[in-house]
């Protein structure tokens, strides 16, 4: 039996429907009672529902748990009209005249203004009617269109990306918003971003935006403006911000999150010079190396780095563990050329409990000894203490882990290279290990090769489309008690 399949997994008590009641106010001001909106959980998930709910009820909209006779407003995220009638038929819920079907960017931008903005045609879910039994010539989407899936685990996306000004665009819009921790939108634009790299076309009028799946309103504005002018305004006015070229700076240094981002920009520093040379300041040892060689882990690694790396952990772990499995994982298992660290996973189907857990031990005391180590911080598995799957979509997994910085000499790149006359010969490498359980190597090698969209879809897909909860360590079938899947039903099914 499968040591995470576990009693653990009980069905959860479902909260009763409460069609007719209104939700309490709580502490929040409703100034615009005379909207009552229903945000849809399909295709939303819920998470980013009550992330919105609460983010409009702080603005002074009225927001119900449930769906209501007195709703005027049904907001939902990647359904058409028909979609939301359909999901309303199976709620045995009648549709008045006087509902609206709205886009989420309607509430998006309506939170942005702090106040109800007018609703326009690219607000409103159009619904189609029945096709006629004689239907006359129609003007369908490209087949391209088409075939584009919603999630990211569902599209093939390739390296070559036909919009780059686009995504490019978004992920420095979704950056920023990761800055001011305003996950809403991040998501908003990463799924953007996401769709936009796996167009097989570069999109050169709004017209081949139609029937794109994760471009709402406020996404498809931005894409006008870039088509119309070359750049985007928003984007621009971003890139010349004070608060977000300090927090993309100090962010570059290994060990600088956002807490201390935004403790040093509230201080008045702007550069990594100011910050060196205050003596009130104290680093985490993390930090400290992060300064240290700050011009090497700033530098990209290339994929002949990464390939050099690669022996360098081969040969230690096998020094120790000759059976076990090493993986390069992260943006290099998906084929990119360069990178900012290099990700391995260790697993080995012959290994002991004990010798799993010494593993990592040896081979960082190994490099130590031959000078290879210039930092390093191990996290021990709790992987026995926390059985039950995670249901948060970016949460990291329990297995043993050891992030470093290694020494790579110049000549183990490239044999040729002679060595600089007093020159430095080696660069600093960041480096992630991680030891898994041979039997959950599969999950884990899913989950550490990302990207971290994809993940993020991924999980939602097992969750909102396959009742089953997937993170690094099992796929759990939600709809029986204590099952945890194989991974050969993920990959069939999936």
């Amino acid at each position: 039996m499968d040591p995470l399949q576990t009693a653990h997994l009980g069905p959860r008590k479902k909260r009763p429907r409460q069609t007719g009641t209104l939700m309490a106010s709580g502490p929040h001001n409703i100034r615009f009672g005379d909207l009552v909106l229903f945000i849809l959980e399909k295709k939303m998930g819920t998470t980013r529902r009550a992330f919105l709910m609460e983010l409009a009820r702080k603005k002074g909209f009225r927001v119900e748990n449930e769906l209501s006779d007195s709703v005027t407003h049904i907001v939902a995220e990647n359904n058409s009209g028909n979609d939301v009638l359909e999901w309303l038929q199976v709620q045995n819920i009648q549709a008045s005249s006087q509902l609206e079907l709205l886009d989420v960017s309607w509430l998006i931008e309506c939170m942005g203004a702090g106040k109800p903005v007018e609703m326009t045609g690219r607000h409103q879910l159009v619904v189609n009617p029945p096709a006629s039994p004689n239907p006359g010539p129609q003007k369908t989407p490209s087949l391209a269109v088409q075939k584009i899936p919603e999630y990211a685990c569902q599209r093939r996306t390739t390296l070559d990306n036909c919009n780059y000004i686009f995504t490019n665009a978004f992920e420095i819009l979704a950056e920023d918003c990761e800055f001011r921790e305003n996950e809403g939108f991040y998501v908003t634009y990463m799924r953007a971003a996401s769709v936009l790299k796996s167009l097989p076309f570069t999109i050169i009028s709004m017209k081949d935006t139609e029937g794109i799946p994760c471009l709402g309103g406020r996404v498809k504005c931005i894409i006008e403006e870039i088509i119309e002018d070359g750049e985007s305004s928003e984007v621009k006015a971003v890139l010349n911000n004070e608060r977000y070229k300090s927090f993309k700076l100090f962010t570059s240094v290994f060990g600088v999150g956002l807490k201390t981002s935004e403790k040093w920009f509230r201080m008045g520093f702007r550069s990594l010079s100011k910050i060196r040379s205050d003596k009130s300041l104290t680093f985490t040892r993390m930090q400290k190396a992060g300064f240290l060689y700050y011009e090497d882990l700033v530098s990209c690694v290339t994929r002949a780095e990464a390939e050099a790396v690669n022996m360098l952990v081969k040969e230690a772990v096998w020094t120790f563990l000759p059976g076990a499995f090493i993986s390069m994982t992260g943006g290099f298992r998906r084929g990119k050329e360069i990178g900012h660290d290099v990700d391995f996973l260790i697993t080995s189907p012959e290994v002991t409990e004990d010798e799993e857990q010494q593993l990592l031990h040896k081979v960082i005391n190994l490099w130590e000894k031959k000078g290879l180590l210039l930092y390093s911080d191990l996290v021990e598995s709790t992987f026995e203490k926390l059985k039950l799957p995670s249901r948060k979509v970016d949460a990291l997994d329990h297995f043993q882990k050891c992030f470093l910085i290694l020494k790579l000499h110049h000549q183990r790149v490239d044999n040729d290279k002679s060595p600089q006359q007093g020159g430095k010969t080696w660069k600093a490498i960041r480096v992630d290990l991680v030891m898994c359980p041979y039997e959950r190597r599969a999950f884990a090698l899913l989950g550490w090769t990302g990207s971290r969209q994809f993940e993020r879809d991924l999980r939602r897909y097992a969750t909102h489309e396959r009742k089953m909860i997937l993170d690094n360590h099992a796929l759990y079938d939600k709809t029986k008690v204590g099952n945890t899947i194989t991974m050969n039903i993920l990959v069939w099914k999936m």
